[in-house]
């Protein structure tokens, strides 16, 4: 039993939680956060961190073994270790790990290792290895985050049919390997293995990729991924699979079932999304309500329908982005204690690290048009770039969406290198109503990737 009482106790010490917990700290909140895992959460330890990553090493050995002649470099025979990668990896993870713990130190938050639930209103239960503990508190905040949804017809088995979390930790390369979901996940773990040296198809039940983003880009970036080795099955989807002496063969038909497929390989990537987990905590047995989809509903403070019992991130609806659940997490501290938290939730961006990058932020123009704007749309290449030339980075575009009347900035796309850094400016640009004439308007360094979104902004002026 822990002698007196908390301000707030938080389950789940991923990027919303952990954040939350030194945000109500900076406060003046006496603040618990439990966790069963390692500190950092899915993003950190199984998630954002670990894929980036690999990515970043994938791409290196990449470009090496395309040849960097043209830089004047040449470079011996080639090899890859695995291991030596992954063993980077999850020094990376550790480091990241050991640095929340530090912050947590000296803000004085209190890192309590199990398995949070709530028995009751104002109490956190924790079991963990030492037995079980009782948390009296006065708030609760659930940032419990979210797991692999999985496939009816082709369910996880950990090793030939696996999630992300397996597919950061596979021991070597696979000959063959069919990734279900054209989304963010699919995208990036498939690019790391192609990078690598495995072949790779990408299913998608749509008839594009990244559903749900600005159509160009993403088919531009399908052509940029057929280039690269990736083959793609649109409009189609997973049936069944089967595992034969070690050998997997899934079963793929199209939408209207007239035509089927089976795709031999070593293993079957599941990325088709990601489901909150809702079902822990006990919080339904609590009264905590949650929609259709499994979400727990929250008012505008972020509080469930039990009072003193808030959720963030994953947990509620809205894109799953630990960023998203950062912001959400210092808003409901700061809402807590009285203060004016507040989350744009117009100007999240959303970002996926293939190569090229995509970046977005607001509106596409189709659905800028169907909330009724009438738009105008600014577009530059990166090919006119000097900066990318150097860079041997020239694929992708800059799209600006903006009100015709206002010039408002609606919405920002990038397909391009660094687009998850240069999207910063369209966020910032949304967050303060700016318009495309300011951002044309701003001086940009020359040579420099920015530069294209100062083109592109000048191409709506009139």
């Amino acid at each position: 039993m822990v002698d007196g009482a908390y301000d707030l106790v938080i389950i789940g010490a991923g990027p919303g939680g952990y954040v939350a917990a030194l945000r109500a700290a900076e406060l003046g909140m006496r603040v618990a956060c439990v966790d069963k895992e390692a500190l950092g959460g899915t993003c950190l330890n199984v998630g954002c961190i670990p894929s980036k990553a690999l990515l970043e090493s994938s791409e290196r050995y990449h470009q090496i073994a395309e040849g960097l002649e043209d830089h004047g470099i040449v470079a011996g025979t080639l090899q890859l270790d695995l291991a030596a990668m992954m063993a980077r990896k999850s020094r990376i993870v550790q480091g990241m790990t050991q640095g929340i713990a530090g912050l947590f130190k000296k803000h004085k938050v209190e890192f309590i290792s199990g398995s949070g639930s709530v028995p009751e209103a104002g109490v956190v239960q924790v079991d963990g290895k030492g037995g079980s503990q009782r948390l009296p508190t006065e708030r609760i905040l659930l940032a419990t985050g979210s797991a692999s949804a999985e496939l009816p017809s082709v369910p996880f088995d950990g090793e030939y049919v696996i999630s992300s979390t397996e597919a950061l930790e596979l021991k070597r390369v696979p000959d063959r390997l069919v990734v279900i979901g054209a989304g963010a996940i699919g995208l990036e773990l498939g690019s790391v293995w192609n990078r690598l040296g495995s072949e790779v198809l990408v299913v998608e039940f749509m008839e594009s990729i990244i559903p749900g983003s600005d159509p160009e880009i993403s088919g531009l970036l399908e052509r940029i991924l057929k280039k690269q080795g990736l083959t793609f099955k649109l409009g189609t989807s997973a049936q069944e699979v089967e595992v034969r002496n070690g050998e997997v063969r899934l079963t793929i038909a199209s939408k209207d079932g007239s035509d089927k497929w089976v795709a031999p390989c070593d293993c079957v990537l599941v990325a088709v999304g990601r489901r909150p987990m809702s079902a822990s905590a006990g919080i339904t047995a609590l009264g905590v309500e949650v929609d259709e989809r499994g979400f727990v509903v929250v008012d505008e403070h972020y509080q469930t329908s039990v009072p003193g019992v808030f959720a963030i991130g994953d947990l509620i609806p809205g894109p799953m982005l630990a960023h998203k659940a950062e912001v959400e997490g210092v808003a409901a501290v700061e809402l807590m204690a009285g203060r004016a938290g507040h989350v744009n939730y117009g100007a999240v961006p959303n970002v996926i690290y293939t190569d090229p990058e995509v970046a977005s932020v607001g509106m596409t123009e189709e659905l800028a048009i169907a909330a009724g704007h009438e738009v105008k749309v600014g577009k530059y290449q990166f090919r006119a770039n000097a900066r990318a030339h150097c860079m041997d980075s020239t694929d992708g575009i800059v799209k600006i969406v903006a009100d015709r009347e206002t010039d408002r900035v609606l919405g920002m796309h990038i397909l391009g290198p660094q687009a998850s850094h240069l999207i910063a400016e369209g966020v910032l640009a949304m967050e303060f109503a700016g318009s495309s004439e300011d951002i044309a308007r701003t001086i940009h360094a020359h040579p420099s990737l920015s530069e294209v979104i100062k083109e592109a902004a000048w191409t709506i002026q009139d």
